[in-house]
């Protein structure tokens, strides 16, 4: 599996790129599918009038031509004047785009680096195929079967092509040890790796735990539930729920964690189509966390089943939501399998969220102002201290009568602009260079027995060593390179960053994405305003208005009119 270092935003710089990423991986990852993968329905192979034009083409044509591009083309061509997340997906994606909403993939897993051309294992999953056959955080790879892949300019992609294969295949992997600098010989059965939808899970404070879900696949709910449990038994009494940059999935692993907060029979979504039958998801008793405090953090990349989630902790003041305005995608997909192997996934329905609001936002424009949508709220400001404007002026009621607005996302209780003060070009380079990262790797192998902490909250506690880190670090540059090197890192707040990079970073080798995602929770502006909100009496006047309609029945009466005939439920 790659790293996922580079996950942290590159100043302003790349946010266009991000933004466009996250529209990709919206399409790829973000549906609402009602039915799990292993349920799809198949199209039937039927001889149309694409088929014959393609095929005369391939016969009578003066040159040769790609007939499958020329397909590939053509229902692109078909589907443009439909939402943007009606997609076609080739054969040749099909199994990767799968794996991620199944939740695992056949492999050795192992997290890895490629610094100075050296491929280095970051993380083991722990009981894998790898963690059996003795891999270590910090070995080095050489070689994987009969391929070398030290000092050959070997990419991510490949090396992941490499390690990946059938179940029950073995991979003959060589490795210099982190332990001893040995040379060792390993060979790895792979097995289904599964890939985890949470990125960390941890007590921030002695009352409060943290949970950050990267999306909604079909292991989530089960992971999610496991790690509510082990901080309720910490002592969690109040929950940060972190669904940013959460491109969505599953309809039904989202409506299972919202059921987790919600008290008796309440709507959580509801879907509607045109040749689709009406649905409702109603929560039940017995959630995880029904009482105490809630806070959501959601963000512009937050989309599809976050923002169901998102929208039924709202609308019925179960929380506070944090943050900056959602992506706005209320569309659900089903996947119809085709007859050469790729697959086509329709929105067949619209979601609502309890008080009745649809906030998808408008796609009349065509598919690329809808790409260009993030962009465009970054130049306008909206990410970086102005705070959004309703798309639809139409005014919709929480359960405790506070208005809140559809079509075009979901806007936040709280608004938190993005924090650009930390961040720039020259620290980004610092604290991810391949000087940086060595620093990092020797000094774990030279420290690893001495790091022998019971959980990541005491790593969080007790560990104080960047520095000694930073200045190995710097001991590696030279001449004019070191020099503008210690210059950037002699302001205190660049100082701060880069050492808490350091940490996350190191972190990583001990416990994984939730140690590197815990450590950084400490400079996140976002995180700090949900700790702000829960710790005072903001919390309560943030679900409240002076008009509030604080009773059960009149919410029923509202819920009636809503859902009862398929209406919108608009004020």
């Amino acid at each position: 599996m790659s790293q996922r270092d580079h996950k942290e935003v590159k100043g302003q710089v790349w946010m266009p790129v991000l933004f466009s990423l996250v529209l990709i991986v919206g399409m790829v990852l973000g549906f609402n599918l009602r039915d799990s993968l292993r349920n799809k329905i198949s199209i039937a192979e039927r001889n149309d009038r694409l088929g014959d034009i393609i095929q005369l083409i391939k016969e009578r044509y003066v040159d040769t031509v790609n007939t499958n591009r020329m397909y590939e083309d053509a229902v692109a061509g078909i589907l443009e004047p439909l939402d943007p997340h009606t997609v076609y997906i080739p054969a040749t994606d099909l199994q990767d785009v799968n794996e991620e909403l199944e939740g695992g993939f056949s492999g050795i897993g192992v997290e890895f680096s490629i610094i100075k051309d050296t491929v280095e294992v970051t993380a083991v999953t722990t009981r894998g195929p790898a963690a059996k056959a003795g891999m270590e955080s910090g070995d080095q790879l050489i070689k994987v079967d009969d391929s070398v892949v030290a000092g050959v300019g070997i990419t991510s992609g490949r090396i992941t092509k490499l390690l990946r294969g059938k179940r029950g295949t073995s991979a003959k992997v060589v490795l210099r040890k982190v332990a001893n600098g040995q040379i060792k010989i390993a060979a790895v059965v792979r097995d289904i790796v599964p890939i985890s939808s949470l990125d960390a899970f941890v007590m921030v404070n002695d009352s409060t735990g943290y949970i950050k879900v990267n999306k909604f696949s079909a292991n989530t709910y089960t992971e999610f539930a496991d790690a509510l449990q082990k901080l309720k038994d910490e002592g969690a009494k109040h929950l940060i729920l972190d669904l940013r940059d959460n491109p969505g999935g599953y309809l039904d692993a989202a409506t299972a964690m919202a059921d987790d907060f919600l008290k008796g029979e309440k709507t959580v979504v509801s879907t509607r189509g045109r040749n689709t039958a009406t649905s409702e998801f109603k929560s039940t008793d017995g959630g995880l966390m029904e009482e105490g405090k809630l806070v959501v953090l959601v963000n512009e990349s937050a989309a599809s089943a976050s923002e169901v989630v998102a929208g039924a902790i709202q609308d019925w003041d179960r929380g506070v939501i944090i943050g900056r305005r959602t992506y706005g995608k209320g569309l659900v997909q089903e996947q119809y399998d085709i007859s050469n192997g790729a697959a086509l996934r329709l929105t067949t329905a619209r979601y609502y969220t309890p008080s009745g609001r649809s906030i998808q936002r408008s796609f009349a424009g065509g598919r690329d102002e809808y790409a260009d949508d993030l962009e465009n709220r970054l130049k306008e400001g909206e990410l970086t201290g102005k705070e959004a404007r309703p798309n639809d002026t139409t005014k919709f009621y929480t359960a405790n009568h506070r208005i809140v607005y559809g079509g075009g996302g979901i806007q936040p209780d709280v608004y938190v602009p993005y924090d650009t003060s930390r961040l720039s070009d020259p620290m980004y380079d610092i604290a991810f260079s391949d000087e940086m990262r060595i620093a990092i790797r020797e000094f774990y192998v030279h420290h690893r027995n001495q790091m022998q902490f019971t959980s990541v909250r005491d790593y969080i506690r007790f560990f104080k060593s960047e520095k000694d880190v930073v200045t190995q670090y710097l001991s590696l540059l030279s001449g004019s390179k070191q020099s503008t090197a210690r210059r950037q890192i002699a302001q205190p707040m660049r100082q701060k960053y880069v050492e808490l990079q350091v940490k996350a970073q190191l972190a990583r080798y001990l416990f994984r994405d939730n140690g590197y995602y815990s450590v950084r929770l400490d400079d996140d502006n976002v995180v700090a305003k949900a700790l702000q909100v829960l710790s005072g009496s903001q919390y309560d006047k943030y679900l409240t208005t002076t008009n509030a309609v604080n009773s059960n029945t009149a919410m029923a009466g509202q819920k009636a009119a809503k859902f009862a005939n398929g209406k919108t439920g608009k004020r």
